[in-house]
């Protein structure tokens, strides 16, 4: 191919979620000539399949629960007297249809060409697109081709009984009960969700508690929550059979007693995790190859880029310590757009990115949790301040608590080192999360975070009497 032949571009991005759409968006304002290529929609899983959708129905969630607390708790007499199904879907494939034209929009001001059909690698410079032909990039190729949810071995989605998280946001009706598999984010989204919209709700989760690769208290508060709300939670447990009925599903569950208990709900939803998307990629035409688990791991973590020099990584097709978050794929699809350019650009810090659940309670951490920071050999001050203490968390209700961890470097017993960790239950923390995101990826000590005032009453009173009191300064020691 010649310089002037259109097929001929600097970068190929395979993949048009976040991490796709985020690097060829950088790269074209950086003068690189551009071609996406996306099978299906531009914005991806996020945009079309999780993030988006599913809080636009949490937001709903969120509204009924108010009804019921208006009711029972603040003495205004309103009720819910039905969902109207059709009219929720409606609002919510708008709000996700006006994302994607805005996407869309970009992508064409930007000068992005965006080429619809599936893509194989057929070189390290060179990509196929079906229906559109060969393509041949002078800087590099980047891979985001995303992730799909897993299933467990033996047991298949049919899409009505037993459904994926794809599938629970698409269905045709809300079921009068669920059993959720799957206590991580996902899971426990989808469990509050349908709680919330007034199913009986079975949460199993394998590990001993909730969200396991959080902090230990965040999980023990969210159980309790959820519990509170009437969530049946068990942890510690474990899916060992299933029987389709021809109105749902009949699950044996095994208890960390070893008990047998027997589960009968309208809906199984897996929600197990996800797993990297490589099918027709073609990785090996590349000299690539994928792990065992599916992930395409980068030689080099600082630039994203793989053993093959010129192609590299962004979004649900890495490894840890990536996170599979739409915003680390964002910041990712950055990095790697600069880098193909020429420019510096710092690493992502995958310690430094915010993680939140949007159940009801929500969670938000950022940094280490105390294990991984005792693990690591660290002396460190903890310090834990229940949301109840504040005016703002009596006047929520929901309960909840704000724990922050330390470097223990300082005398006399405050903590003067740099704060290593944030975690935070309970209502709308995933709006408080960006402060604690910015004192752990500045490594702020305490001291510096206690000088800063907070508004009186807010929730977010917990968190700096938190860092007052790792500051040697607070007034209510917990």
């Amino acid at each position: 191919m010649s310089e002037t032949d259109p097929n001929t571009t600097d970068v190929i991005v395979i993949g048009g979620g976040t991490g796709g759409y985020s690097t060829a968006l950088r790269a074209a304002s950086l003068g690189l000539r551009v071609v996406l290529a996306e099978r299906e929609l531009i914005g991806g899983t996020c945009l079309h399949r999780g993030c988006i959708p599913s809080k636009a129905m949490l937001h709903a969630a969120e509204l009924v629960d108010g009804i019921a607390e208006a009711r029972e708790r603040w003495g205004v007499k309103a009720t819910v007297d039905s969902l109207d199904w059709p009219a929720l879907v409606a609002t919510r494939d708008s709000i996700v249809e006006r994302n994607h034209q805005g996407v869309a929009g970009h992508l064409r001001t930007a000068g992005v060409r965006v080429v619809k059909g599936t893509a194989r690698l057929t070189g390290p410079r060179t990509v196929h697109v079906e229906g559109a032909g060969e393509f041949t990039a002078r800087r590099g190729i980047v891979l985001a081709t995303g992730s799909r949810p897993k299933m467990l071995p033996g047991l298949a989605a049919d899409g009505r009984r037993v459904v994926t998280s794809d599938d629970a946001l698409f269905a045709a009706g809300l079921p009068a009960s669920v059993l959720v598999l799957g206590g991580g984010a996902i899971g426990v989204e989808y469990a509050s969700f349908h709680r919330s919209m007034g199913a009986e709700v079975t949460l199993v989760e394998a590990a001993g508690r909730l969200l396991p690769m959080e902090d230990e208290d965040v999980g023990r508060h969210l159980a309790r929550g959820l519990k509170k709300r009437g969530i049946a939670v068990r942890t510690g447990s474990a899916l060992t059979g299933t029987e389709l009925l021809p109105d749902g599903v009949r699950a044996t569950v095994r208890t960390p007693k070893g008990e047998e208990l027997v589960i009968e709900a309208e809906r199984l939803l897996v929600a197990v995790g996800r797993a990297p998307v490589t099918d027709g990629l073609d990785l090996a035409a590349a000299g690539l190859a994928a792990d065992g688990r599916g992930f395409v791991a980068p030689a080099d973590w600082s630039r994203l880029e793989t053993a093959v020099p010129g192609i590299h990584v962004v979004g649900d097709l890495l490894p840890p310590p990536s996170l599979g978050l739409a915003h680390a794929s964002f910041a990712e699809g950055l990095l790697v757009a600069e880098t193909l350019a020429g420019l510096p650009s710092r690493a992502v810090d995958y310690a430094a990115v915010p993680r939140v659940t949007y159940s009801s309670p929500q969670t938000a951490s950022v940094g280490r949790t105390e294990a991984e920071a005792r693990a690591g050999g660290l002396d460190i001050k903890v310090n834990t301040m229940p949301l109840a203490a504040t005016a703002k968390g009596m006047v929520h209700g929901q309960g909840g608590m704000v724990k922050v961890i330390a470097a223990a470097d300082g005398a006399g017993g405050e903590a003067s080192g740099t704060m290593l960790g944030v975690h935070l239950v309970g209502p709308q923390v995933s709006e408080m999360i960006a402060e604690s995101q910015l004192i752990v990826g500045w490594d702020a000590e305490p001291a510096d975070v206690a000088q800063h005032i907070h508004a009186h009453p807010t929730l977010s009173e917990a968190v700096g009497e938190a860092f007052l009191t790792l500051a040697g300064r607070g007034l209510h020691q917990h």
